[in-house]
């Protein structure tokens, strides 16, 4: 193993232990509050499947990459192929609808209850178990034909390999089919994110045109309070905008990495350390700004400190 491999062996572990210990907190937590609360919140809710997503990605994509780049091969059979690679498409397709969902809900709570959107308001709120339930149907299904296409790593000439994961290989015999599901799970994907950017892009209106309301009714040498529902719209708008943007760059680098001739291992491990950034980090604007989270840490701090 020489000093590149190495170095993006330990920025991948740093990278999954983090990640998975923010995430498992954050599921722990949202968790407690949606099963001890007695009436849920929704973003709750949706945080908690946006936490166990993101947990997903980084146990079953995070920890094979990491043990291969600190030069472990073949430490999978078909089988253990075969289930890792659907969860963790699984876990993608979760991340992409959940973040998806997330954006649209808040978009539509902030909307002024005389729009066009006010029987929506009324009724999206009593949907979102539902719709989080179907999210995991839905992703199930769509990826299911990760069960049929991945093996574990193949030598045989026989067949073409179309993708070469070190530890896991993708193995299609009809370029046609390729074609098809590849154009169709983009699809698929494109549809959230288009989605996700309207949603954001009406937020950002609406509260372009609160702080104008808001700068009028106190003047222009007056700065009001942030309500916690403008808070939580610009969370949810850094959230959602990250997410489009590290999705933009994984899009571009992935498209210049299968036209390239000769594959360059730097742009590959970049490419994979990269594509960890949104599980792995994206919670931190969660902890940030949730000021339950800072109080819980606060008091346990102030806990543990307390002298017996």
């Amino acid at each position: 193993m020489d000093a590149t491999e190495l170095s993006f062996g330990i920025v991948i572990l740093v990278q999954i232990t983090t990640g998975v210990s923010v995430n498992v907190f954050l599921l722990l937590f949202y968790t407690r509050v949606v099963c001890t609360t007695h009436k849920p919140s929704n973003t709750d809710l949706i945080l908690t499947q946006l936490a166990l997503a993101n947990t997903i990605i980084l146990l079953t994509s995070g920890i094979p990459e990491a043990m291969s780049a600190w030069g472990q091969r073949n430490f999978l059979d078909d089988v253990g192929c075969k289930i890792l690679m659907y969860l963790c498409r699984v876990g993608r397709g979760l991340s992409i609808c959940t973040t998806c969902l997330l954006s649209v809900y808040q978009a539509v709570t902030i909307s002024p209850g005389t729009s066009r959107w006010a029987g929506t308001k009324a009724k999206l709120p009593k949907c979102v178990l539902s719709l989080c339930v179907l999210s995991w149907v839905l992703n199930m299904l769509v990826d299911f034909n990760t069960l049929r296409y991945v093996t574990g790593p193949q030598n045989s000439s026989s067949v073409r390999m179309i993708l070469d994961l070190k530890y896991c290989s993708k193995v299609i015999l009809s370029a046609e089919t390729t074609l098809v599901i590849t154009v169709m799970l983009s699809l698929w994907e494109l549809f959230f994110v288009g989605l996700m950017c309207s949603a954001s892009g009406y937020m950002v209106f609406v509260l372009h045109r609160h702080n104008r309301r808001v700068r009028y009714l106190h003047g222009p040498g007056h700065s009001p309070k942030e309500t916690p529902e403008v808070k939580a719209t610009k969370k949810v708008v850094v959230l959602a905008t990250l997410y489009v943007l590290l999705y933009g760059r994984q899009t571009v680098m992935l498209s210049v990495l299968l036209n390239m001739k000769e594959k360059s291992p730097l742009l590959v491990n970049s490419h994979m350390v990269l594509s960890f950034t949104f599980s792995a980090f994206g919670p931190f604007l969660m902890i940030h700004s949730d000021k339950r989270i800072r109080t819980f840490w606060k008091r346990e701090s102030d806990f543990h400190m307390d002298p017996l």
